[in-house]
């Protein structure tokens, strides 16, 4: 009588054992005709290459004219209709499809920080709150995000009439068609270069005039192309920045010592000078109405 319920469960652990090892299989194979049996049911689509007269009939070619059988740069529109980025050319007189203007721009855009760093003030007046910030000994105050913002909005402030020239003698006629973007950047990057060699040591443009091995210079700033003109900024603004910054550590250093010595004397060597000096840096920063001065005499190095 107990044979039955042996038999029976014996049949059960071989047919799970059997599962466990070939399931997988036994899933894919269903999945497989679930989705033929659901393909089944989608009528066929087919794709065909036409015409601009879009007449369902296939085509070898996808534009009306033969290349280069236009006579004017609007005859360009017409050609190559089946591609979506193209150069359109015609003697120097074409213009650059709309699709690749945008990968142009966004990779300008992509730039503008660097730009910002390099060819503006940004670079100066970042260094100088830095030092400033340093010197007070406040350590997050004010912060950084506070920092950028106002070295940017005054970089703005700073660059403002260059980057007015620059619209109006460059990318205003380039918009309405009255100069090239060849034209444009020449004319548009002269404001820009007559700021940058202002503010640029004679010294520092020699160096890597020489470095690059260009012929003696004359001391024409038309004369110094941009690959040198740029670092030798670049270099004439550090050392700017850390000289202002030089200026501006030394009443807080001498606070500092001043507190140094008087702890000494009384015995507290144990006692931080910077915990003591700290509220009379403040102190002195605020009667001096630091700011003001430090952020209008900055502005005034750029004039």
């Amino acid at each position: 009588m107990m044979t039955r319920p042996v038999i029976r469960g014996s049949r059960i652990l071989k047919l799970s054992v059997f599962l466990k090892k070939y399931g997988f299989l036994l899933k894919g194979a269903l999945c497989l005709l679930v989705l033929v049996g659901a393909m089944s049911f989608f009528v066929p689509l087919r794709a065909y290459a036409t015409d601009a007269d879009n007449n369902g009939t296939t085509d070898e070619r996808t534009y009306e004219d033969e290349p280069g059988s236009s006579e004017n740069p609007s005859d360009t529109e017409d050609l190559n209709i089946g591609n979506t980025v193209t150069v359109e050319l015609n003697n120097g007189n074409g213009s650059i499809n709309g699709a690749l203007q945008i990968v142009f721009i966004l990779a300008g855009i992509g730039l503008i920080p660097m730009l910002l760093l390099t060819l503006t003030s940004f670079t100066r007046i970042i260094i100088v709150l830095h030092f400033t910030r340093q010197a007070l000994n406040t350590q997050t105050a004010p912060p950084n995000m506070v920092l950028v913002a106002l070295a940017m909005f005054l970089t703005i402030y700073i660059m403002a009439p260059v980057f007015t020239a620059m619209y109006n003698d460059a990318i205003v006629p380039m918009n309405n068609g009255d100069i090239t973007i060849e034209e444009a950047y020449e004319i548009g990057v002269k404001p820009l270069r007559t700021y940058m060699y202002g503010q640029t040591e004679v010294k520092d443009v020699s160096v890597f005039m020489e470095i690059a091995g260009e012929t003696e210079w004359d001391g024409d700033p038309d004369s110094v192309p941009m690959q040198v003109l740029i670092p030798s900024y670049m270099v004439s603004e550090l050392r700017t920045a850390f000289i202002i910054g030089f200026l501006i550590y030394v009443p807080f250093l001498v606070i500092d010592m001043v507190v140094s010595s008087v702890l000494m004397s009384m015995g507290m060597m144990m006692l931080p000078p910077t915990t003591i000096s700290m509220p009379f840096k403040i102190l002195l920063f605020v009667l001096a109405d630091g700011w003001n001065l430090i952020i209008v005499n900055l502005v005034k190095t750029f004039y």
